[in-house]
């Protein structure tokens, strides 16, 4: 640890936080949690397939068949679990817990709590850039295109807040999200713009996927794409703790506690929009989880970052798995988007959390 981040952990107020035996005890459960979500997520579905049979495919796939004497999957039972099911539920997971880790870290670095890729323009930039080259039909360039979406989306909110709110001290919560909301409006009618005028044939409903949010034909690749942003990018943003602790009280008491305060939110603001952009690249623009994992694990384990950063990536992704399974198999045949499921459970859950705010306060 740095001695600014020592600092800064040394002048964060420590009511209600874990120990680190606690702390441990949190991630493993979460953990488990998590595998076992994945395991069941993809048993369940048409095929009447039980947590034994994934876990057959699994072992044999990655060569602990012959080392446990378990018998090979039949050729159909393998397709279904390791080509179909398997890709869209680790990639589920891997978006679930980077929006997670990207809420808990705008939430911080602006101070406000409604702070999420989804409201401050992040993914209303992204899913501009996807729809942009989707319409041109280079699906090969959609991650870049996502990310350069998000990122302009992300200058852009950071500079309107910024130019409302000179000599007010740094960023303003309340003209943050205001800053956000527009330029997501903004990005919402351009891609509207591209729709309308450009898009022929399926174009209408494979950019309308990505509006809503799914992940119903992710691969392998988008395995690769989501999961590697999660697990690298998320990885450094988790490791910030005691930096953005120091953010808690304001700019001011970060810059006295010695955080280059602008270098620091600008660096993680970047890597916010870089994991934004690929997570958006596979899955569209998928809202709340971003807003209410980070307050819901925040009930339970405090608000220091240390324990919020990685129980908010394990609880995202478990949360996330949940819901696109509730988008494929009530309404079978049919699914559903998996943002319309998010934003149904979200929206009640966010009110919850909120009143409970109150009546404590």
């Amino acid at each position: 640890m740095t001695e600014t981040a020592a600092r800064a952990t040394a002048a964060t107020p420590r009511a209600g936080t874990l120990s680190r035996r606690r702390l441990l005890a949190w991630l493993a459960g979460t953990t488990t949690a998590l595998v076992g979500t994945v395991v069941v997520a993809v048993a369940i579905g048409p095929a009447g397939l039980t947590p034994s049979d994934v876990a057959q495919v699994v072992a044999t796939r990655v060569g602990l068949g012959d080392m446990l004497g378990l018998a090979a999957p039949d050729t159909l039972t393998d397709g279904i679990v390791w080509q179909l099911r398997m890709p869209r539920v680790l990639t589920a997971a891997a978006v679930g817990a980077g929006l997670a880790v990207c809420g808990v870290v705008m939430q911080s670095l602006t101070r406000n709590p409604l702070a999420d890729p989804y409201l401050l323009g992040l993914s209303s930039g992204a899913s501009f850039g996807a729809a942009c080259v989707l319409v041109l039909g280079l699906t090969a360039v959609l991650p870049v295109a996502a990310f350069v979406g998000s990122t302009a989306a992300l200058v852009a909110t950071l500079a309107l807040a910024s130019a409302s709110g000179r000599g007010a001290g740094g960023l303003s919560p309340a003209r943050t999200v205001l800053a956000g909301l527009a330029v997501s409006q903004l990005a919402a009618a351009a891609t509207s713009f591209v729709i309308f005028w450009s898009a022929k044939g399926d174009q209408y409903r494979e950019i309308l996927s990505w509006l809503l949010g799914s992940v119903a034909g992710a691969t392998w690749t988008s395995v690769a794409v989501a999961g590697g942003a999660a697990l690298v990018i998320g990885a450094v943003l988790a490791s910030t703790g005691s930096l953005l602790d120091a953010f808690t009280f304001g700019d001011t008491s970060a810059a006295a506690l010695g955080v280059p305060v602008a270098r620091v939110r600008w660096g993680l603001l970047l890597a916010v929009a870089l994991l934004t952009g690929a997570l958006v690249s596979q899955s569209g623009a998928i809202g709340f989880v971003g807003l209410i994992l980070p307050h819901a694990v925040r009930q339970l384990v405090g608000a220091r970052h240390r324990a919020l950063l990685p129980l908010s990536m394990l609880c995202g992704a478990t949360f996330l798995v949940w819901a696109d399974t509730v988008a494929r198999t009530v309404f079978a045949p049919r699914e559903l988007p998996v943002g319309i499921v998010t934003a149904a459970i979200g929206a009640p859950v966010f009110a919850v959390l909120l009143w409970k705010g109150r009546a404590r306060s």
